[in-house]
């Protein structure tokens, strides 16, 4: 139980300090939402003090001190209002939030476990056959690790999509061609239009959960219980599962929960290269319209995934592994 609250005090410190920085950020950057709404009226005559006054509360945006902004932008989220868009006027903040993430969250899901599962799968026969093509292989793929998600997303859209035509260009579906809904059509059009960009997350992660797989195998195979295992003569399958993999995947937990804030980072880039309309895409229209309250609705979104996704890890790590519980 001990264990439980340390970990629920340092990720709820960790939660203020993300709602702290999602709150300065913004502020940080130039321009002004309000002035960028008055524009597209494109008046004749400059609006009144009151409706300036109107638009800057409704944005979070005015002349206060910070701190009195700042605990104003606190109400709002314990009241779950993420106010409005910018970008989208006037759509709500949760709205079009709501309307990205199950892109993201599709996307995110289906090649991370994709990801890690060929990984590790990968890893663990490279680790349990040294010396064999797959274990060469190996080094020659870190390489890709290196590449940023950017880069590798316009490359594979070059020679994939606009040199040999085998897949499309942009978008999450045939949006001419095929009505949103639970049919044959829509999801084989979904899965065709987001295998490019969850190949280009895949290729990016896949390297080092082999590496970190293979060498933890190796270290492993090496301990009393696995030597013991092959004397008794058991199936090598039975001991490369039950007995090395089962001990070397271990640390995978806690790479996953480390590997899961550069995934979405790399994510992020990919929908803008894909013009994807997930959350990164949403984030680059929100900062090139200086839509305060759409960056701080899609970085808390994102802040509070990632944060999650580590507070849960690391308490399945506690009951896989009773050490870390004592360690603390």
């Amino acid at each position: 139980m001990a264990y439980l609250w340390r970990k629920l005090g340092f990720y709820a410190v960790a939660l203020w300090a993300a709602l702290t920085i999602n709150f300065l950020i913004p502020r940080l950057i130039r321009g002004n939402p309000v002035d960028i709404i008055l524009s597209r009226f494109q008046a004749k005559q400059p609006p009144p003090p009151e409706f300036r006054k109107t638009l800057e509360i409704m944005f979070g945006v005015s002349n206060d001190p910070l701190w009195v902004q700042y605990f104003a932008y606190l109400r709002q989220l314990a009241t779950g209002n993420l106010g409005t868009s910018v970008t989208y006027y006037p759509t709500p903040v949760g709205t079009v939030i709501g309307q990205a993430m199950p892109w993201t969250l599709g996307l995110v899901s289906i090649s991370l476990l994709i990801t890690v599962g060929l990984g590790v799968g990968l890893g663990m026969v490279a680790g349990w056959r040294r010396g064999s093509w797959l274990d060469g292989l190996i080094p020659s793929t870190t390489f890709l690790a290196a590449i940023p998600y950017f880069w590798l997303a316009l490359l594979l859209l070059f020679f994939l999509g606009a040199g040999l035509g085998w897949f499309p260009l942009n978008g999450a579906y045939d949006y001419a061609n095929v009505r949103m809904g639970f049919t044959g059509g829509f999801i084989g059009s979904v899965l065709y239009h987001g295998a490019l960009p969850a190949l280009t997350l895949v290729i990016s992660g896949i390297a080092g959960w082999m590496l970190g797989m293979r060498n933890m195998m190796v270290s492993t195979m090496a301990e009393d219980y696995v030597v013991m295992a092959q004397a008794k003569g058991l199936r090598p399958r039975r001991v490369m599962v039950a007995y090395a993999a089962r001990n070397a995947v271990l640390p995978s937990v806690t790479g996953f929960a480390i590997t899961l804030g550069f995934f979405v980072g790399g994510q992020v880039a990919t929908e803008v290269v894909f013009s994807y309309p997930g959350v990164g895409f949403a984030l680059l229209q929100a900062v090139g319209s200086a839509d305060y309250p759409l960056m701080q609705g899609l970085f808390l979104m994102i802040s509070v995934a990632v944060l999650a996704a580590n507070l849960l890890v690391d308490l399945l790590y506690g009951l896989i592994d009773p050490r870390v519980r004592k360690a603390g």
